[in-house]
C-alpha cells in the first residue's frame, strides 16, 4: 500500500506534464475536486499516442503481448513479412536490457498476474469515458458498441483459449457466433471469417485526436496550455515542487504529475528512479470515405489488426515496431496493413488515406506505472499503458487525481506502484 497523503485544507496547485488522455483525465478530475491545474506539454494536447491509437474502448484487453509461447514465435515473426512485428536491427543493442526483462514475463503465471492487474483498470472503460466526458463537448465522440474478434474458424479461435480464459476471469462476457450468425453480425466482411466472438459493453472513439483535444480545451478553460519542455524538477524543503521549463523559467506547484507516455523514459535521471518503458512504435492507416462503414470495431484475429469505424473514415491499427524514439517511420507496417485489409475486404474502396506512426509506452511487465515517484513526496507519475492508454486513460487519470489530492483511490494501486522497478525490488522479484 502506498503511504496515505494528508488531505489538503485548501485547493492545491497541480502541474500535469503531458496532455494526452491520461494527463488530461487527471486534470479534469482534479479540477472537479476544486484544485488548480496547469497543463504542460512540449507539443500540445493529444500530440502522441492519444491521437494515433486504434480508438477501441477495449474493456477486454487484459491479456498482455507477452503471452506464453511468445519467445519461440519471435524469430518467425521477425522474418515473416505478414507478421505485425517489425524491428530495426540497429536498435536491438539499445533495447536488449529492456527486452530481456520484458520477455522474462512471457509465461502463463506472469501473464495471468498482469491480466489481473489490468482487470482493475479496463472492464468499466466505457462508463469511465462517459463519466469523464459528461457535460463536455467531447461526449459526442464516444460510441458505445459491441467489439468483435473475427476468426477464420472455430479451430483458429480455440488456439486463443488461454487469452479468452483470462478475459473471462476479468468478468468479460462473450458470445460465440458461427457461419450465418457471423454474416448477419458483420455483413460487410463477407466470408472473411466463419467464427466470431462478440462482446457487449465496449465502444470506440469517433476521432481520438479531436476527443482528447476537446477534453484538454475543457480542462484548460480560459487558461493556456504551457507549451514547454521539462528541463528540471526539484522538490523543495516545504514539499512544493519546482519545474524548470524551457523558455518559461521556473514554476512552483504543490503537486506534479508526470504523464508523458513513451517519452517518460527520458525523465529517469530527472526523477531519480527507474522507468523501464520502451517505445513500442505503433502505426495506423486511416481510409477516408470508405465504401462501407462497420457498425463496431472488429479485431481480425488472424492478422492481429483492428478495423475501427471513425468520423468519415475507418482506421486500421495493430502493428508493432521496435526502433526507438528517433528513427523515421518505416513504410513496411503501412504496406502490411494495406495488404491485410485488401485480403480481408477485397471489395473495399476509399478516396484518401493518411498513415500515422507514434510511440506506445511499453513497460517491462506490461502494467502501467501509477503512483508516487519513489523517493519523492509530491511528484507522481502515470505512464506505461502500452496498448490500453485510450481504454484505461480516464480511469487511470481519475485514480491519480484521488491519490494526488490525498484520498484513498478507488483501486488499490499496489500492483502499479512505480517503486516496483527500483533496484533491490528487481532482484527481489526474480529470486
Amino acid at each position: 500500500m502506498q503511504a496515505q497523503a494528508s488531505k489538503p485544507e485548501k485547493p492545491l496547485s497541480v502541474a500535469v506534464v503531458g496532455a494526452g488522455i491520461v494527463g488530461v483525465s487527471a486534470a479534469i478530475w482534479l479540477q472537479r475536486a476544486g484544485h488548480d491545474v496547469t497543463l504542460i506539454d512540449r507539443e500540445g494536447a493529444a500530440a502522441g499516442a492519444s491521437a494515433g491509437n486504434g480508438g477501441v474502448l477495449a474493456a477486454c484487453a487484459v491479456v498482455p503481448v507477452t503471452a506464453p509461447g511468445l519467445i519461440k514465435n519471435i524469430p518467425s515473426m521477425v522474418l515473416d513479412r505478414n507478421s505485425p512485428l517489425f524491428l530495426k536491427y540497429g536498435y536491438l543493442p539499445k533495447m536488449a536490457g529492456w527486452a530481456m526483462k520484458y520477455l522474462s514475463h512471457a509465461n502463463a503465471r506472469d501473464c495471468a498476474r498482469t491480466a489481473k492487474g489490468l482487470a482493475q483498470l479496463l472492464p468499466d472503460s466505457l462508463r469511465e469515458h462517459q463519466g469523464l466526458a459528461e457535460g463536455t463537448a467531447a461526449a459526442r465522440y464516444i460510441k458505445p458498441s459491441s467489439y468483435y474478434y473475427l476468426y477464420a474458424d472455430e479451430a483458429a479461435a480455440s488456439k486463443d483459449a488461454f487469452a479468452w480464459s483470462l478475459r473471462a476471469d476479468a468478468g468479460i462476457k462473450t458470445k460465440s457466433l458461427q457461419g450465418e450468425a457471423v454474416k448477419a453480425a458483420l455483413p460487410d466482411f463477407n466470408g472473411a471469417g466463419d467464427f466470431a466472438i462478440a462482446m457487449d459493453g465496449h465502444g470506440s472513439i469517433a476521432d481520438p485526436k479531436a476527443y482528447v483535444e476537446t477534453l484538454a480545451a475543457h480542462a484548460l478553460g480560459n487558461k493556456k496550455l504551457v507549451k514547454a519542455k521539462l528541463q528540471d524538477l526539484r522538490e523543495n524543503e516545504d514539499g512544493t515542487v519546482t519545474l524548470a521549463l524551457e523558455g518559461e523559467g521556473n514554476k512552483t506547484f504543490d503537486r506534479v504529475l508526470i504523464a508523458t507516455g513513451a517519452q517518460s523514459r527520458l525523465l529517469q535521471d530527472l526523477l531519480g528512479c527507474s522507468i523501464p518503458v520502451e517505445t513500442e512504435r505503433g502505426y495506423h492507416l486511416d481510409l477516408y470515405e470508405p465504401s462501407f462503414m462497420p457498425d463496431a470495431p472488429v479485431m481480425v484475429a488472424g492478422a492481429k489488426f483492428v478495423i475501427t469505424p471513425m468520423e468519415g473514415r475507418i482506421r486500421l491499427a495493430g502493428t508493432i515496431e521496435f526502433a526507438g524514439l528517433e528513427a523515421e517511420a518505416s513504410d513496411k507496417p503501412i504496406e502490411l496493413l494495406k495488404r491485410q485489409v485488401k485480403a480481408i475486404l477485397p471489395g473495399l474502396t476509399w478516396r484518401g488515406e493518411v498513415p500515422w506512426m507514434g510511440h506506445r509506452p511499453a513497460p517491462t511487465d506490461s502494467l502501467p506505472l501509477l503512483g508516487r515517484v519513489p523517493g519523492k513526496r509530491n511528484t507522481f507519475i502515470a505512464t506505461g499503458h502500452h496498448h490500453v492508454g485510450m481504454t484505461a486513460g480516464p480511469k487511470s487519470g481519475r485514480l491519480m487525481a484521488q491519490l494526488i489530492a490525498g484520498e484513498v483511490p478507488d483501486v488499490d494501486l499496489t500492483a502499479f506502484d512505480p517503486a516496483r522497478f527500483s533496484k533491490n525490488q528487481e532482484q527481489h522479484h526474480h529470486h
